[in-house]
């Protein structure tokens, strides 16, 4: 209870599950790493983006296709 007897107001979840990124954005990103499936591994504010047929060192433009809880599915623009 707060001070003057209410009770405390509760974030939402999603207040603190905030990406960096949104389905559709396009960005260019640099490509940091190959994950254990094959992908490309690109980071942005830390937050991890597989790009298929990339590899590491490349510089891409990406549109990202799916938002998972832990990590972003991009696909490579033309």
């Amino acid at each position: 209870m707060s001070e003057e007897g209410q009770p405390r107001r509760r974030l939402p979840r999603s207040y603190f599950n905030v990406k960096p990124v949104k389905v559709g954005q396009e960005v260019e990103v640099t490509i940091e790493d190959t994950s254990k499936r094959g992908d490309g591994v690109a980071k942005i504010e830390g937050y991890i983006i597989f790009v298929p047929n990339t590899q590491p060192g490349e510089k891409v433009k990406i549109r990202i296709s799916q938002i998972r809880p832990g990590y972003a599915l991009a696909e490579r623009v033309a």
